[in-house]
């Protein structure tokens, strides 16, 4: 790396972490739920970076999906729901919290390109990058990390 570059790489680190900093002076970073904590967010109808399915349940648990920068949504998927390809322009990261959560990646939801995730699994879903899932009987609840704004673009 030339000296410019390593200039500009410490430059910009030190903007987060002022941005970091001064966010963190009125508590925005700081986020405490418990699980009564967060059934108490109300639940939001489809919105940025979500499925727009009736029978899923979003809650913004930290940040906004919609604007610039972190965010946490959790997911409750209903029992026998599809979630149809889709892919969103931020990478997340995602926990399956409960239930039995089936995921895949591709451009159609097909049953022989899901894997099994038990609650406790992790799995990622790289900007860009088509993906699909389902629940069974049971449904799922789903934590996903990601660094906003994002989206949701179905395959056609």
């Amino acid at each position: 790396m030339t000296n410019a570059g390593l200039i500009r790489l410490l430059a910009a680190g030190g903007v987060l972490s002022a941005a970091v900093v001064a966010a963190g002076q009125d508590g925005g970073l700081r986020r405490r739920l418990t699980p009564a904590d967060v059934t108490a967010v109300p639940p939001q109808a489809a919105g940025a970076g979500t499925s727009g399915l009736t029978a899923v349940s979003t809650r913004i648990l930290f940040g906004d999906p919609a604007k610039p920068g972190l965010y946490t949504i959790e997911l409750r998927v209903a029992p026998d729901t599809t979630i149809q390809a889709h892919s969103h322009r931020d990478t997340r990261t995602a926990v399956v919290l409960e239930g039995l959560w089936y995921f895949g990646y591709g451009p159609r939801n097909e049953p022989s390109l899901l894997k099994e995730m038990p609650r406790g699994s992790f799995y990622t879903e790289p900007g860009g990058e088509v993906h699909f899932a389902r629940t069974g009987p049971q449904g799922a609840t789903v934590a996903i990390t990601g660094y906003g704004p994002s989206d949701t673009t179905y395959v056609k």
